[in-house]
Formats: C-alpha cells, structure tokens, sequence
C-alpha cells in the first residue's frame, strides 16, 4: 500500500467518524449510525470502495430497530460496570484494588465482544470468543488502546478515533480463520 492509499483510507476513516458522530446526535439512532458505520467499513475492506449514500440510507433505516435494542444493553452493562466501580471506589463493597482490576478487566472483554459482536454480529462473536480466547484478547487490546487515547487526545478528535477503531476491529475479525462446515 502507497502512503497515498494510506491517508485516503485515514481520511475515509475519519469522515466515517464524524459522518457516525452526527448520525448518532439523537441517541436513539446511535445503534444504527454504528450498524450501519461497521457495514460500509467492511464493505470498504471487501471491495476497496465504499458503498453509495443511497445503500447507506436504506441500511441506516434497517438498522434503527436493532440498532436501539443494542444500544439499550451497552447502555444497562456499561451502567453496572459504573456502580460497580463506583461502590468499589467508595468502600461500601470489599475487595478495594484487586476487586476493582477485576471489573476493569472484565469491562475490557466486554468493550471487546461489543466491537466484535459490531463487526460480526452477536451469536458470531460470542462464538468466536468461546472458540478463539486469544482474538477476544486481541479485541479487547484494540478496545483498551482506544479507550487510553479517547482520555488523552483533544475532544474534537475522538470520532477520528471511532473509525479507526472500527476499521481495527474489522481487521481483527478478518485475520480470524473461518470454520470450515462440518
């Protein structure tokens, strides 16, 4: 790959954030600006080029439904990985550093089956996390580095952040041997 075809696909991977960060203003569209994100991603990687607006629309519109209902679960186990941080932090639960590594820990697998289960679909990813332990690893790798950088780079940056991480996860998916029928 030439530098060239490197910053087009970064900048492609950057609209595709931002394009994401405006679908998502409403919140109840997030799950389907995601959906919908990840499928043009891969759609890029399959082909080298992306899917046209109207394509884009139609499956924006077919996600809204799915895409809320997804949105609904991160919302409940992102809310108790919080108070579960949160009681740690405070001392109303034992187990004070250790305990609170654990939940970190699982956060993190959790942040890494979601990024998988964006790029493959749910039953696919929890498939390929009982069967293939070192790729959940690996995505839940991809999904630590993004949350570090998301803290330390300037606001405005984070939906640069949101494509390349998709496109990291789709890479990582891709890289994964597919199971041959039995």
């Amino acid at each position: 790959m030439r530098w060239r075809d490197a910053f087009r696909t970064g900048t492609d991977l950057a609209v595709v954030g931002f394009a994401v960060l405006l679908a998502a203003l409403p919140l109840v569209t997030a799950g389907a600006a995601l959906l919908t994100a990840s499928r043009a991603i891969g759609r890029y990687l399959e082909t080298d080029s992306w899917p046209p607006g109207r394509l884009l629309w139609a499956d924006f519109r077919r996600s809204l439904l799915p895409g809320l209902a997804a949105s609904a679960v991160f919302v409940v186990v992102a809310g108790l990985i919080v108070l579960d941080v949160l009681a740690l932090r405070s001392g109303r639960v034992p187990g004070g550093p250790p305990a609170m590594a654990a939940v970190a820990v699982a956060g993190l697998l959790i942040a890494g089956l979601s990024g998988l289960a964006l790029v493959i679909g749910p039953r696919a990813a929890l498939r390929l996390a009982g069967e293939r332990p070192g790729t959940l690893a690996g995505a839940a790798a991809v999904a630590s580095v993004a949350l570090t950088l998301a803290v330390l780079i300037h606001p405005v940056l984070i939906p640069v952040l949101l494509g390349h991480t998709m496109f990291a996860m789709h890479v990582l998916a891709s890289r994964v041997p597919q199971r041959s029928p039995a």
